[in-house]
């Protein structure tokens, strides 16, 4: 089995998504020993916005047929996405847009788009400063994950939330710890 893990987060080791999209790979690891993982850190080495490209051979090319491949030959995709704004960080975005790409991973139909890319389990670990439930107006990352997953045929996807972070060093920790509980009882499920 392949897993393609991806960090986002612009704190580095004080990352809570980091921590967690870790232990979350470990776990799989655990059930899987021979697990082929990929990493891509999109803070450290971020991709290219998109832009038009003439040359096949341009870095931004290249750049955005690696993240594709990745994306393409992985069973499992493990993200760490902190709520940034109320949404996910640029970064991510970005990788976004190089793998939602018409004729690779969705197609346009007389019935309307089709997503290509199904088959594969997508794992979302989020850190939020605030709370944000299910009826929250300011939580337009979980919706546009699960959305932008599904045009492109993704259904199999949950996620892990360590929700509070911001209002103390009490309420991190017992986020980060609940969330480290919810790894270990709920995931990994097969993919």
């Amino acid at each position: 089995m392949k897993l393609l893990h991806i960090d986002s987060s612009a704190l580095g080791a004080y990352s809570v998504t980091r921590e967690l999209s870790a232990a979350v790979v470990a776990a799989f690891k655990d059930r899987e020993p021979t697990l082929d993982v990929t990493y891509r850190d999109l803070a450290a080495q971020p991709l290219p916005h998109w832009a038009p490209v003439a040359d096949a051979a341009d870095p931004s090319a290249v750049a955005a047929q690696t993240a594709m491949d990745e994306f393409l030959a992985a069973d499992v995709v493990v993200i760490g996405a902190p709520m940034y704004n109320f949404s996910v960080p640029s970064t991510l975005k970005t990788w976004i847009d190089r793998i939602a790409v018409a004729g690779k991973t969705f197609r346009y139909t007389a019935n309307g788009p089709e997503g290509l890319a199904g088959g594969r389990k997508v794992i979302v670990v989020s850190a939020r400063g605030g709370f944000y439930g299910a009826d929250s107006d300011f939580d337009f990352q979980e919706a546009y994950l699960r959305h932008v997953f599904g045009f492109i045929g993704i259904t199999d996807i949950e996620f892990v939330r360590a929700e509070g972070i911001g209002l103390g060093p009490e309420q991190r920790t017992k986020a980060v710890s609940e969330a480290h509980a919810e790894i270990g009882t709920r995931l990994p499920v097969a993919a």
